[in-house]
């Protein structure tokens, strides 16, 4: 696809990467059949052809509207469009792109204004876990819009104490110690079982996605450069041999330091180091298996599997979690339209309800035909989501591994 970019954008790190990237489209429209949105609405303009077009003509020079924004801001970026296709189109990119450009362009109301920079700033405060506490205390007297945000609170367990020579960082994050606390420990423990010490970097915080996604993107590099200043003196020198992560949502987002921070002189060196350092968790259970194989209780029953977007999409990573839980006596089985988002990504459950809630009662219905006993995912917007339509237990898959570790001899 060809593109006469307007001059604002010609000599622009961000007009060149977008024209390189629209370069790649065919307008084949494979993209359309694993579009989410595009296949509730059934609206070119709410899939990723469509999408592709509005950047391209805001690009060119064409003024955008509230249309043009509507239509970006009903993207979920689950960039299932980029697994679909065959020209490796970098969709997700160039939606950043567009829709920061459109953010600029098109005012928005007051009241959208307030919510968004409620989400950004709100969700990556120190006040969201004092916050989260009080919500959780007076859970049962919330509307149930609220009611749905609100996880039932859970006891995080104890952290492991051993000292072990293999070391791996660990990413706390924002909401996850507050909404899910055990995930982060349930990761410290199983990777205790197999030999590895996980530690934490206080200073670092939330990845960047939250702001990033919410077109604050400067204060998402922020965010960015404070976890690389945070993380360094563990990895130049301080032993670190990985940085792991059990939110999927931030390892696709770590996983891309390096490509946001390129034109930064001070961080781009650094920033390519961390992303070469991340690793999703699932990555990791190739080697733990053999240090875990016979100190993991006997399963029964069946457990369904959501694969995040932002794994096996973003990351494009899968069938690992499946396989190599299956290999620890483990039955994990996918769902029909495992590949479909199930609406949380993100912030985009609250900027977009009735959408998010459509597509996570479609994902509930094809996950409940599995009758599984829990129903395991690997990000905590996902865990979140989908337990809020759902009596059956969502968990990250390390909590349940965890759980069968507990109280066997020797783990």
């Amino acid at each position: 696809m060809q593109t006469n970019l307007a001059p604002e954008f010609k000599n622009t790190a961000e007009g060149q990467e977008a024209e390189a990237i629209l370069r790649k489209c065919v307008h084949c429209g494979f993209c359309t059949a694993t579009c989410p949105t595009y296949q509730l609405l059934g609206d070119e303009l709410d899939g990723p052809r469509g999408r592709i077009y509005l950047v391209k003509q805001v690009l060119e020079g064409q003024q955008p509207t509230q249309e043009t924004q509507l239509h970006l801001d009903r993207c979920l970026t689950c960039r299932n469009c980029e697994t679909t296709c065959p020209s490796g189109v970098q969709y997700g990119r160039l939606v950043d792109i567009g829709r920061k450009i459109v953010e600029d362009k098109v005012p928005r109301s007051v009241g959208a204004r307030a919510l968004r920079w409620t989400l950004k700033e709100g969700l990556t405060s120190p006040l969201f876990a004092p916050a989260m506490k009080m919500g959780q205390a007076v859970r049962g007297l919330l509307p149930q819009a609220l009611k749905n945000k609100v996880p039932v609170a859970r006891d995080a367990g104890a952290w492991p104490l051993r000292q072990h020579p293999r070391k791996m960082l660990l990413l706390a994050g924002c909401v996850q110690p507050a909404m899910a606390p055990n995930i982060n420990s349930a990761t410290a423990r199983v990777l205790d079982a197999a030999g590895i010490q996980a530690v934490v970097a206080p200073a670092a915080g939330c990845c960047g996605a939250v702001k990033f996604h919410l077109n604050d993107q400067e204060g998402g590099k922020d965010q960015m450069r404070a976890n690389i200043d945070a993380w360094w003196p563990l990895v130049d020198g301080g032993g670190v041999e990985a940085i792991v992560m059990n939110a999927s949502g931030c390892g696709v987002t770590v996983k891309e330091y390096g490509h946001l921070l390129r034109h930064d002189p001070a961080y781009a060196a650094r920033a390519e180091r961390i992303s070469e350092l991340t690793r999703d968790l699932s990555e990791l259970l190739p080697e733990l298996v053999p240090a875990l194989r016979g100190k993991v209780r006997a399963q029964g029953g069946v457990f369904a599997f959501h694969p995040p977007c932002t794994l096996q999409h973003g990351q494009q990573l899968r069938g690992g979690v499946e396989q190599h839980l299956g290999d620890l006596g483990f039955t994990l089985q996918l769902a029909g339209e495992s590949h479909l988002c199930c609406g949380s990504a993100g912030t985009y459950s609250v900027l977009q309800p009735q959408i998010a809630q459509q597509l996570r009662d479609r994902k509930l219905g094809h996950l409940a035909q599995l009758a599984p006993q829990a129903i395991l995912s690997a990000n905590i917007g996902c865990i979140s989501h989908l337990q809020s339509g759902t009596e059956t237990p969502v968990r990250h898959w390390v909590e349940v591994l965890d759980e069968a570790l507990q109280g066997v001899p020797g783990s």
